[in-house]
């Protein structure tokens, strides 16, 4: 097998990553339009994560939280996004670097990425074109019972109580992106 010298994986990671940071700017000047809400699971120990002791503690290695209704002061740069969301009743403010996402989705319309680290893909040079997995929409059984929210309760963290959480495996099929690489 031949060496990727031009690291499509990551170039491809990259990409999707701007479209990322191109969703959430939008967002930020006009607001979310229809059902549209983001479930954004990142890395807490990823540098430039910023965020308090007490949700440091609480999600010492990896943290996911809700974009709908109840999150105010979104600012996106190059680099990253910061959003004010409420814990537990306290206003906290996240800054989150796009390299620290681990997985992207938008449940209203069955979207997701899900990403790994630059390490995770160095550590697999035997297929790295596994580094980035997508989610294409297929129709659900019946939807998954809501998570509860910021109350810190679950492993996730949701500025939106109620908030109709999707499976991991919601009837959508993961296409992962070596499927399509010359072997």
């Amino acid at each position: 097998m031949s060496v990727d010298h031009i690291r499509y994986d990551i170039l491809v990671q990259d990409a999707l990553r701007g479209m990322v940071r191109n969703v959430l700017t939008d967002a930020a000047k006009n607001g979310l339009v229809g059902d549209h809400h983001f479930f954004i699971t990142f890395d807490t120990t990823a540098e430039g994560v910023q965020l308090s002791d007490r949700l440091r503690q609480q999600y010492p290695e990896e943290m996911r939280v809700v974009l709908q209704h109840q999150f105010w002061g979104m600012k996106v740069t190059d680099d990253a996004f910061e959003v004010g969301l409420s814990f537990s009743g306290i206003a906290e403010k996240l800054v989150v670097p796009f390299e620290a996402i681990k997985i992207f989705d938008d449940p209203s319309v069955q979207f997701k990425l899900q990403f790994e680290t630059l390490a995770e893909t160095e550590e697999d040079d035997a297929a790295p074109g596994e580094s980035l997995r997508t989610v294409t929409p297929q129709s659900t059984g019946a939807p998954e019972p809501p998570r509860n929210d910021a109350s810190g309760s679950t492993p996730d963290a949701s500025a939106e109580s109620g908030s109709d959480a999707p499976s991991e495996h919601s009837g959508a099929e993961v296409v992962r992106l070596d499927r399509f690489r010359k072997k």
